[in-house]
């Protein structure tokens, strides 16, 4: 059995066999984002040594910062003690993680019973991304 083998195998995958995956900053521990990866997915980022993500919506493999530049370089790798959660460790360049262009995906807090906006805008999306949807 190969060192690809063993690493898979030792993955919960879900029924359609992906694994969420937490996003770190690994300087700060910011979290990022949520992705989800399928086995391909997880061979190639640690290959390649960045962020590729399976997308759900897509059911495509895509290279995080692909179409904005805001590549995510894996730094660290970590299974959860249950084999079923990965955590990633990024480097987070031109500090933009979520397509709203905001730092992290993560930019709202439930405020008396409102979710309210606590991160600002650090480029709008139609400037990194142009007209697509």
């Amino acid at each position: 059995m190969t060192e690809h083998d063993t690493l898979l195998k030792d993955i919960k995958w879900n029924e359609q066999g992906l694994i969420p995956v937490i996003v770190q900053d690994w300087q700060t521990a910011e979290v990022l984002m949520l992705a989800w990866m399928n086995s391909d997915a997880l061979q190639l980022t640690i290959n390649e040594g960045r962020a590729v993500y399976w997308s759900r919506s897509r059911r495509a493999l895509w290279r995080k910062g692909q179409e904005s530049g805001h590549v995510q370089y894996l730094k660290e790798l970590r299974i959860d003690c249950d084999a079923d959660t990965l955590l990633i460790k990024v480097e987070q360049i031109g500090g933009i993680a979520c397509h709203t262009g905001r730092r992290s995906c993560f930019y709202q807090r439930l405020e008396h019973g409102v979710w309210r906006v606590t991160d600002h805008v650090i480029k709008q999306p139609e400037d990194i991304y142009g007209n697509k949807p």
